[in-house]
């Protein structure tokens, strides 16, 4: 699905608008913001994710985002670790026990005391293989009176990293049914599940029993709009007052209008290409740097993103400081060498002009997804880039799910995504999962290289933070030489937001919405 440009008198914006109408947050938002007491107001939310499971290992970040649930760590927007579930921490000497005390006073959604037992519950449940923790040497986790204790195997920096995803979310017993599925979402956080209709819409109020202040906006819904057009009019028609996942067309509109506030921040998410290295044609490294030698990728950034500084010369972008290597050469864009290299490994270009070796024509299918607005008319562009050196791609907008099934079934040719390397902030438990032995779904596929695994482990463990950095630099070098990823563009998160809400900001990190520090103007 291609963002279409839409001028104020187009039929497609009409009917989008009459559509928008309809949508159930139109007609629960109905009361409309203005005229309101504001402790009654409904803060409207939408974005292109839907809630595709109750689970925190399958999917559940949303519910993080709008501050329902916690974990026992959380992080600032400098990546430093600060307080969450639990309120402090100390580690052993030897830094193999790590204790965490819980906050004081802090309770479930149901009223129901959180325990240390049920956080136990909680991270044990979370070290399974589709979760972060499942890298942390975790010899135990044991309840303590107010306390959880974590034993380790060997010493571990990246914990409390880990311990802040959001698969590491803590529930309340009465979250789970039979057989430990996830039937609702009992959490601890400042605001409570009021309506729940998954996997497109649900509410949340303020929690009357909450630990901390409570907070000014009291009420909020969140929405799944698939199309980055129909974002656009529900925020510039006052039907959302909180709009994410815009296309840049729409973005550079928005800006324009009095209703309307734009709030931008780079975060630690590169858009790339997911390549099948077990595939005949992406085997050879020297053919991996064709394919990146053809992305015109200042000419993306530019035409498509409005923005040529986020052209990515590497994997990591700069703001995921201490991965990303300011001393690695970037890549570029170079069509004639391109070609060379690929006639080097024996392609050769048939009647049509599209590469041929022996009897294989070089043809792709690229997979890729709406969910990020800007995917499609970039995989639009790199289709014909490609095609410039001999390369013929087919396109397929499908989704988001349809690359990690791929990868699983091996069915896989090349995805493009965009991979938030800051979801655990300083980045091990993204990378560790995309880039060990066995790859990952969002990350390497038919690709592992020994000096990564090692610096992975090495990095694990690193206490000094010289020995840290070394170990993230020759991660993304070996990255940099071998492609498994080949890297198109940094980006840039972008929120369009009612200009009757206060201290509206954008967590570089994509932990949270932030909805504690909004406030409604009177």
């Amino acid at each position: 699905m291609i963002p279409i440009p839409l001028s104020a008198h187009s039929p497609l914006r009409r009917h989008l608008l009459r559509a928008a109408a309809l949508l159930p947050m139109a007609s629960l938002g109905s009361r409309r913001a203005h005229g309101q007491p504001s402790s009654n107001r409904l803060l409207r939310i939408i974005g292109p994710w839907e809630l595709s499971s109750l689970d925190p290992l399958r999917n559940g970040y949303l519910f993080a985002r709008m501050q329902v649930t916690e974990t026992l760590v959380d992080y600032d927007s400098q990546g430093q670790p600060q307080p969450g579930l639990a309120a402090a921490w100390q580690v052993s000497a030897d830094r193999l026990q790590w204790r965490f005390s819980l906050q004081p006073n802090a309770r479930f959604h149901d009223g129901s005391a959180v325990r240390p037992a049920d956080v136990v519950a909680a991270l044990e449940r979370a070290r399974h293989a589709a979760g972060v923790l499942a890298h942390a040497p975790v010899a135990e986790i044991v309840a303590e009176p107010a306390t959880i204790r974590i034993r380790l195997t060997r010493p571990f920096a990246p914990l409390l990293a880990l311990l802040s995803h959001s698969s590491t979310q803590v529930l309340g017993p009465a979250s789970f049914g039979p057989g430990g599925i996830v039937r609702a979402i009992v959490g601890t956080g400042p605001y409570r599940i009021v309506e729940l209709e998954p996997p497109q819409r649900f509410a949340v109020s303020a929690f009357p029993a909450w630990r901390g202040q409570q907070p000014a906006v009291t009420r909020a819904q969140y929405l799944s709009v698939g199309r980055a057009e129909m974002r656009a009019l529900m925020a510039e028609g006052g039907q959302a007052e909180l709009a994410y996942g815009l296309d840049p067309g729409s973005i550079a509109r928005l800006a324009r209008l009095p209703g309307v506030r734009i709030h931008a921040v780079t975060v630690p998410r590169t858009t790339s290409l997911k390549l099948n290295l077990a595939h005949p044609f992406l085997a050879e490294p020297a053919t991996r740097r064709a394919l990146s030698l053809a992305l015109d990728r200042r000419g993306i950034a530019s035409a498509i993103l409005r923005a040529p500084e986020l052209a990515a010369g590497q994997l990591f972008p700069p703001s995921l400081p201490g991965w990303h290597d300011p001393a690695l050469t970037p890549l570029v864009h170079d069509g004639t060498e391109s070609r060379r290299l690929l006639a080097s490994t024996g392609w050769r270009a048939g009647d049509d002009g599209i590469l041929r070796r022996g009897n294989a024509r070089f043809a792709l299918t690229l997979r890729t997804f709406p969910d990020r607005p800007e995917l499609p008319v970039i995989a639009t562009a790199i289709q014909e880039q490609l095609r410039l050196v001999g390369i013929q791609v087919r396109v397929a907008v499908g989704n988001s799910s349809d690359i990690p099934f791929a990868h699983r079934d091996g069915t896989l040719e090349i995805g493009l995504l965009a991979r938030n390397y800051g979801v655990v902030p300083d980045a091990y438990g993204t990378v560790a999962q995309d880039f060990g032995a066995n790859g990952g779904d969002w990350g390497a596929m038919g690709w592992s290289a020994a000096g990564v695994t090692q610096a992975l482990a090495a990095l694990a463990a690193a206490p000094e933070a010289r020995e840290s950095q070394a170990m993230r630099s020759q991660i993304s070098g070996i990255l940099q030489q071998d492609l498994p990823l080949i890297p198109v563009v940094w980006y840039r998160q972008t929120l369009a937001a009612s200009p009757r809400l206060d201290n509206v900001s954008i967590d570089p990190y994509e932990r949270t919405y932030r909805l504690t520090q909004m406030r409604w103007k009177s």
